[in-house]
């Protein structure tokens, strides 16, 4: 299984889409300070996932949430 995921900051407005096997892994690495991207932003909440039976099916996925429709969908689970 791979999960697509949305991390929202919690003390900026930035939010953060990857793409993992495992989500809570990825949240914990996140909030410690190993990912260089997102260290700047830290703490983090995890805000959406979803579920995948392959890795192209979630990649196909993240790059939608990554983009301008995919940002507001999020955002939108935010209000």
């Amino acid at each position: 299984m791979y999960y697509v995921y949305a991390l929202k900051s919690v003390e900026r407005n930035y939010i953060y889409v990857g793409l993992s096997n495992d989500v809570d892994r990825r949240l914990l690495e996140h909030n410690n300070g190993y990912n260089k991207t997102t260290k700047a932003y830290l703490p983090f909440i995890l805000i959406h996932q979803e579920r995948f039976e392959t890795r192209k099916e979630a990649r196909i996925r993240e790059k939608y949430l990554k983009g301008g429709s995919g940002k507001k969908f999020l955002r939108s689970l935010l209000k």
